[in-house]
């Protein structure tokens, strides 16, 4: 059942990361799944080196720290996937 909640919360915060960032991102919906799943593991990494991966209630820092890298993620990998798709259209 983990699996199901990474890619629930990978969607979740690669579709605010994508509404946040400014102008028009290229990559499909799957890839952004997959960018948010990437930027939740960075962030849940960084809250256990900060030390606040573990607070009673609500995890604020945690998902502040999981939103922060999934914009991060979400804007290069967008950028990269649009530098190899411009590369293909290139070649064709």
């Amino acid at each position: 059942m983990g699996w199901l909640w990474a890619i629930i919360v990978g969607f979740v915060l690669g579709l605010i990361a994508k509404a946040i960032i400014p102008g028009k991102q290229h990559s499909p919906l799957w890839l952004t799944t997959i960018f948010g799943i990437i930027g939740a593991l960075i962030g849940n990494a960084l809250a256990r080196a900060f030390g606040i991966a573990a607070t009673p209630g609500i995890d604020w820092g945690r998902h502040a720290l999981q939103l922060g890298a999934a914009i991060v993620i979400v804007f290069l990998g967008d950028m990269a996937y649009t530098s190899v798709r411009g590369r293909k259209k290139e070649r064709a």
